[in-house]
């Protein structure tokens, strides 16, 4: 029974104050049952009874339940055993779980929770102490149903950023389609020499560029570039780019300048780079830079005038066996205003190969934390000096996979291997 409960009215809220919680009481016996209902309803509950552990669990596995009242000791299932089933049941809101007991031993309220109890009442029961645990099972449902609410907020937002996330990537691999449009051809035979392109991405879109364009019939031009960044900004940029390389159109060409004849005169690689670099500051006015190597082939001498523009020295594969680092270093395009960009001369002789690269090559960790470096590119680039172009580079491909242990770089891998045939 409840002790005193002729006094426990000044404990009672106003009927205005009513909640909207169901509580189910279980006990075997029916005055106890009616006693604790009579004060859960005029604390403006919703109560509904069981007078056995098995008839509460045919409840609570139909109906939503929010707190339990369940007595210890019943005939049947005993209410630490019916707290046990109670939690094994399916449910999307947690029940708070009071036990009625005449037990007050360590062991027995030790043996409640780990069946998972969350509160206990000793017999009588208190009004004042009822209503005190019923406040406390109030405020966990509460932060319970906000944990719950914010929680469906998460999974919502995360299924409309799974959307958007799905139609980007989409946007993404046609991106990437169009942009391999700009390296449609890898391989270029002009004669007295061909042209191999390699460009791999280490994203869906990437910021490096490499081709070739004829200048006229003894002149050929080939170039690397490596935009700042990654992703799409910098695959924006090297679209524009490549624009302003192509070898379709004089007009459009920036390596290209109208003569006092209306004829288009191809411009040294230094003055290629110093017009980029003008264009990035003066008209693009974008916060990237990027990085080139450009340079003019004379095929029929084989003289070869070259500007590196901050990007990795171009290596050139002697037939002798000898492999040389060549250019003279410089700036990026687009840092500094009016930057100056100086050129180097060498000479190539029949089967001597040219090679410019981006520095995802020699800068590919491996498993060992260790980069590819130059070691590593000229001794796979000079382990099969009879494979043609495209096949030295796809080996080279192989070569950084397994130095790095996957496929996946970390940085785009693009490169031009110049083939002079003489």
């Amino acid at each position: 029974m409840i002790a005193n409960a002729q006094h426990a009215g000044l404990d009672w809220p106003n009927q205005s104050a009513a909640r909207s919680l169901r509580v189910l009481v279980v006990d075997d016996s029916k005055a106890q049952r009616h006693i604790l209902t009579m004060f859960l309803k005029r604390w403006g509950y919703s109560v509904v009874e069981c007078a056995s552990a098995d008839e509460a669990l045919e409840h609570c596995a139909t109906e939503v339940v929010d707190i339990v009242i369940s007595d210890w000791m019943m005939p049947g299932l005993s209410g630490l055993e019916f707290c046990k089933e109670f939690r094994g049941l399916e449910r999307e809101n947690y029940g708070y779980f009071i036990l009625l007991t005449s037990k007050s031993e360590k062991t027995e309220i030790a043996d409640g929770l780990e069946a998972g109890a969350d509160d206990f009442l000793t017999k009588p029961v208190s009004s004042g102490e009822l209503r005190a645990r019923l406040r406390a099972g109030e405020r966990m449902l509460a932060m319970q149903a906000e944990v719950l609410a914010k929680n469906r907020v998460i999974v919502s937002t995360l299924a409309e950023l799974q959307k958007t996330y799905d139609s980007l990537d989409r946007d993404l691999i046609e991106a990437r389609k169009l942009q391999q449009t700009l390296v449609r051809d890898r391989f270029r035979d002009y004669g007295q020499a061909t042209a191999s392109l390699l460009l791999l991405n280490s994203g869906r879109v990437g910021g490096d560029l490499v081709g070739s364009f004829r200048i006229d019939a003894d002149r050929i031009a080939i170039y690397a570039i490596d935009v700042s960044g990654h992703g799409v900004a910098s695959a924006m940029m090297t679209a524009r780019l490549a624009g302003f390389l192509t070898g379709s159109s004089d007009e459009q060409n920036l390596a290209f300048r109208k003569g006092p004849n209306g004829q288009h005169d191809a411009l040294p690689p230094e003055a290629v780079a110093e017009r980029f670099n003008r264009l990035m500051i003066e008209e693009i006015q974008a916060d990237q830079y990027f990085t080139m190597a450009y340079a003019e082939v004379h095929l029929a001498a084989g003289r070869v005038r070259i500007v590196q523009a901050g990007h990795p020295h171009p290596m050139v594969f002697r037939t002798s066996g000898r492999v040389e680092a060549v250019g003279v270093g410089g700036l990026p395009i687009g840092l500094i205003p009016g930057a100056i960009f100086d050129a180097a001369d060498i000479c190539l002789r029949p089967g001597d190969r040219l090679l410019l690269m981006s520095d995802g090559m020699t800068e590919c960790p491996g498993k060992d934390g260790r980069d590819f470096g130059e070691e590593g590119l000229v001794r796979s680039l000079t382990r099969s000096p009879g494979l043609t172009g495209p096949a030295l580079l796809e080996m080279l491909v192989w070569d950084l996979a397994d130095h790095a242990g996957h496929d996946s770089f970390p940085d785009d891998v693009s490169g031009i291997l110049l083939d002079y045939l003489g």
